[in-house]
């Protein structure tokens, strides 16, 4: 079996989250198969991503060029097809991001390698790939296998895997860049959605609500235990549909991907929608009067009682904690 690639993503200076995600399972593949890890770095001026990758795979394949500066997935194609048929690895994966729904299947159909795209998991077994997707709308977990094949292509939701530290210092390859022709679509810039007041896919504590607050006037209840715990307020979509807080407070699957320490989820019912922009958090905590709540299904900790009851008393131990 040959190399496992992961195709590194970063943009305006920064390596983006769903790289270190696809590197730390990248890395549990490449153990559990035996074969090297080899992370795929493009762009022009970025040795320092690749020291960070280094500490991660065995590998780091860099190709500079100034064409390269900016995502292009026709640059990125042209700069990416030679070298997996020269390297041949058994699988590459590539985020399941615009950046990845782009250039994932333009690999796929130039080069005839089978593709699987937002896997939420994926595993070799016997010189196979299997992947799991979530169908009907995330209700259903399918695992699918590829056709055989000597490559294999897939791209990877964000925040479906925890990350990990691994402290290697892979060897640094730098590869020469193919000609590259001046592509049809150009970079001009980026334009960036307007700023929120907080971006809670960055918090280490969410404190999310559901329809369960019944009013906007149990808001400043629940702001007040995120304030306590050192966390955020967030919610989902019926919260937002209903005007309470803005959209970039929503968790769900049309809403934010969080993956912060410590979820606390209150009068949220756990809709597959919600779950899935939320299940990759360290712990879980869920609140809820209802005891056959789904979210219960999902959380580390389970309360069932009256919200209006327990946030109090959750206040006043919390009080008592940073007291003594």
């Amino acid at each position: 079996m040959r190399d496992i690639f992961v195709l590194a993503e970063h943009r305006r200076g920064e390596l983006r989250d769903i790289t270190i995600e696809m590197l730390t399972k990248g890395r549990e593949l490449a153990e559990c198969c035996g074969v090297p890890l080899t992370a795929v770095l493009l762009g022009h001026g970025v040795d320092r991503f690749a020291e960070k990758l280094a500490s991660y795979a065995d590998t780091v394949v860099l190709i500079d060029h100034p064409q390269l500066e900016n995502f292009n997935s026709e640059t990125y194609q042209a700069a990416l097809s030679p070298l997996l048929e020269d390297r041949q690895p058994f699988l590459t994966l590539i985020g399941h991001t615009a950046f990845g729904i782009d250039v994932a299947p333009r690999l796929s159909a130039q080069s005839n390698i089978p593709l699987a795209t937002d896997c939420i998991d994926i595993r070799c077994e016997d010189d196979r790939v299997f992947a799991v997707r979530q169908i009907y709308g995330g209700k259903l977990n399918a695992e699918v296998s590829y056709e055989n094949a000597p490559q294999y292509l897939a791209t990877i939701r964000p925040a479906s895997f925890p990350v990990r530290e691994y402290g290697l210092k892979g060897e640094i390859v730098r590869t020469d860049c193919p000609a590259l022709k001046t592509p049809e679509r150009e970079f001009l810039e980026y334009v960036e959605a307007p700023a929120g007041e907080v971006d809670i896919t960055q918090a280490d504590v969410i404190v999310a609500v559901g329809r369960g607050i019944k009013e906007k006037e149990t808001l400043p209840l629940v702001e007040e235990l995120a304030k306590s715990l050192g966390g955020v307020l967030a919610c989902s979509r019926p919260i937002v549909d209903a005007g309470w807080l803005p959209k970039d407070r929503q968790v769900g699957s049309s809403g934010k991907t969080v993956k912060p320490k410590l979820y606390v989820a209150i009068g949220i019912s756990g809709a597959f929608q919600h779950i899935t922009g939320m299940k990759g958090s360290d712990t879980i905590v869920a609140i809820n009067k209802d005891p056959n709540a789904p979210v219960f299904n999902e959380a580390d900790y389970g309360i069932v009682g009256d919200l209006f009851k327990v946030l109090p008393t959750l206040k006043e131990k919390i009080a008592e904690l940073k007291s003594g």
